[in-house]
């Protein structure tokens, strides 16, 4: 299906007031408790920062989540995807600067020349030479990503598992990651508040405990 022949009158509205080829991202519902079940897959969520990757034939942009243009903060991440075999592609994922120990380390992100090591970890592809994808099932979405991406060392796959949501968050608290993000298989790709997508975060995550530093200084 033509990308530029999806839009609802809504969208277009939206999009008229936002950047070429941005799309609003996904924002998983927050529970207590992650969801159980074989049609549910699960995703770490690292302590990064949220972007959506556009490019169309040379032109690449990098946006945050409310659309403010990051690509000279991030250029290591808009070479790598200048360099993926595609004419167009849109990205969902999340810029992190990975640490000795493998985990996502936020505040190196934050540091001054940060963007010439961050990479990106990417985990939905939206639209594909042409093709607008959202409305494809999650898991078509993403066996096209991972084939896009399987040269790439700067733009990777975020890996799902697909096991027990409670076994999943186990895991990665003890890996002191942020948390987990399940989602829903056949899903489509929901800008805004999407119910197919439940995060759950890990108290004791040091994203967690910023979170809670900033509420008290208030």
């Amino acid at each position: 299906m033509p990308w530029r022949d999806q839009q609802t009158s809504s969208d277009a509205m939206l999009r008229s007031k936002l950047p070429a080829g941005f799309v609003v991202p996904a924002q998983p519902v927050q529970r207590a408790a992650p969801p159980s079940g074989a049609d549910w897959v699960h995703e770490i969520k690292h302590d990064a920062y949220r972007i959506i990757v556009r490019r169309d034939g040379e032109c690449v942009r990098l946006y945050s989540r409310k659309a403010i243009d990051w690509t000279a903060r991030l250029p290591a991440i808009a070479e790598g995807a200048g360099r993926l075999k595609a004419k167009s592609f849109t990205l969902d994922g999340e810029a992190v600067v990975v640490g000795p120990n493998g985990l996502t380390d936020f505040e190196a992100l934050r540091r001054r020349g940060s963007g010439d090591v961050a990479v990106l970890y990417a985990f939905d592809l939206l639209e594909y030479d042409g093709s607008d994808l959202r409305r494809m099932p999650l898991e078509t979405r993403r066996a096209t990503l991972a084939s896009l991406l399987k040269q790439s060392s700067v733009i990777r796959l975020s890996e799902h598992i697909a096991a027990e949501g409670r076994d999943v968050f186990a895991h990665a608290c003890k890996l002191g990651a942020e948390g987990i993000v399940s989602k829903r298989l056949g899903s489509a790709y929901n800008s805004g508040l999407c119910h197919a997508w439940v995060k759950v975060k890990n108290p004791d995550a040091l994203a967690q405990q910023r979170e809670r530093r900033a509420r008290w200084n208030r």
